[in-house]
């Protein structure tokens, strides 16, 4: 058994993807609506997501479960101790990585949401879990809150907070990225920018698209 396979995480994972898949959010269901190109055009933008996503405060929005035991697995293979994740949520994806570092023997998750109510809702979910220990939930945007008091080294970072902000947020966090640390980007296609520099073959990173729009990358060198 893994602290993920076991009591108190799996039946709470089990909960909130349920909660997730079965809760109806006005917000979510009117942006579900949206002409297929405009989710697309404010799902990338650099500007309106404090807005967008302040409107889909209610909403989960987690990880697939798949995507979800990629990254304890990733994580443990990595023998990740320092993990940084960029959208918090509820917590989802935080409790997967964070059961990963409590299997590893220890170590840091540092993690940032903008929504304070959501931040609330992740930490109840940590502590439910017995992984609050684990985890630093930094509140405010994450190209101010990661700036500063982040470890020497990162073994694992995750983009699942705004896309737009993915290659801004991995430019902050890439001089910390020890060599061999993975990157995990969910819905990446929404972040060409970010798509086109990992996939560079000058530029510092090897990576390849996987299945659920996750891309997965390794810093060279």
């Amino acid at each position: 058994m893994t602290t993920l396979t076991s009591s108190p995480v799996a039946p709470l994972l089990e909960r909130l993807f349920a909660d997730a898949d079965s809760v109806t959010v006005p917000a979510m269901t009117a942006f579900a609506a949206l002409p297929v190109a405009e989710r697309g055009r404010l799902l990338s933008s650099k500007t309106e997501y404090r807005e967008i996503y302040a409107q889909l405060k209610d909403a989960a929005i987690p990880v697939s479960r798949q995507t979800g035991t990629l990254l304890y697995m990733l994580a443990r293979s990595a023998k990740a101790r320092v993990i940084v994740e960029f959208g918090t949520s509820f917590g989802i994806s935080t409790l997967h990585l964070a059961a990963a570092l409590r299997d590893n023997g220890g170590g840091q998750l540092i993690t940032t949401e903008f929504e304070p109510s959501k931040a609330r809702r992740a930490r109840d979910n940590l502590a439910a879990g017995g992984l609050l220990d684990l985890v630093d939930i930094r509140e405010g945007d994450a190209l101010e809150t990661l700036r500063t008091g982040l470890p020497e080294q990162i073994d694992l970072l995750l983009l699942d907070g705004a896309k737009g902000l993915y290659w801004d947020v991995l430019r902050l966090l890439e001089p910390r990225l020890r060599p061999g640390a993975l990157v995990i980007a969910d819905n990446a296609d929404y972040c060409p920018e970010y798509v086109a520099q990992v996939r560079a073959p000058d530029g510092g990173y090897l990576s390849a698209p996987l299945p659920d729009d996750v891309e997965l990358s390794v810093k060279c060198g």
